[in-house]
C-alpha cells in the first residue's frame, strides 16, 4: 500500500478532490490524506458536490493543518498548488518521493453558476487523469 500526502494552501478544493479520488481509485494500493499551510477550516461545498457527482465518496473529508502528518511516513508528497509548493513543509518522514501537480485553485473562480462549476469538473478531471497516470 503506497500512503500519499496532497497538499495545496487551504486544504478546502483540491487536496480533499484529490484525497477521495485517490482513495476510491487506488482502493486497496493507495491510501491518500491531504492537509494544508494555512486550513480553510471547511470542505468546499462545490468540491463535495462535484465528488457526489461522480460518485466518489466523501465521507470524512474535512479541511486540516499539514502539521497533522509532520514526522509520518509517506511514499508520495503532491502539491497540487504554486503557493504550497514554495512554502517550507514540515519534515515527513521516509524516502518520500515529491511531485507538483500545478492547478489554478477553482475556489477562486468568480462568474455564473456554470463558470464556477466548470472550473470544479476541470479540476477534477486534472485529478483524476494524473492520480490514474502517475500513481496507479
Amino acid at each position: 500500500m503506497h500512503k500519499i500526502l496532497f497538499l495545496c494552501t487551504g486544504n478546502s478544493c483540491r487536496s480533499l478532490i484529490a484525497e477521495a479520488l485517490a482513495n476510491q481509485l487506488g482502493e486497496g494500493f493507495l491510501h491518500a490524506e491531504s492537509a494544508g499551510s494555512n486550513p480553510a477550516g471547511y470542505a468546499h461545498p462545490k468540491a463535495l458536490a462535484t465528488l457526489k457527482k461522480h460518485g466518489v465518496k466523501a465521507g470524512g473529508l474535512f479541511s486540516k493543518s499539514w502539521d497533522v502528518f509532520e514526522k509520518q511516513d509517506f511514499d508520495y508528497v503532491v502539491t497540487v498548488c504554486d503557493s504550497a509548493a514554495s512554502e517550507t513543509c514540515p519534515v515527513f518522514a521516509g524516502g518520500f518521493k515529491k511531485l507538483h501537480w500545478s492547478l489554478p485553485d477553482p475556489a477562486g473562480v468568480a462568474g455564473s453558476e456554470d463558470a464556477v462549476t466548470a472550473a470544479f469538473e476541470d479540476t477534477f478531471a486534472a485529478l483524476k487523469s494524473r492520480i490514474e497516470s502517475e500513481l496507479l
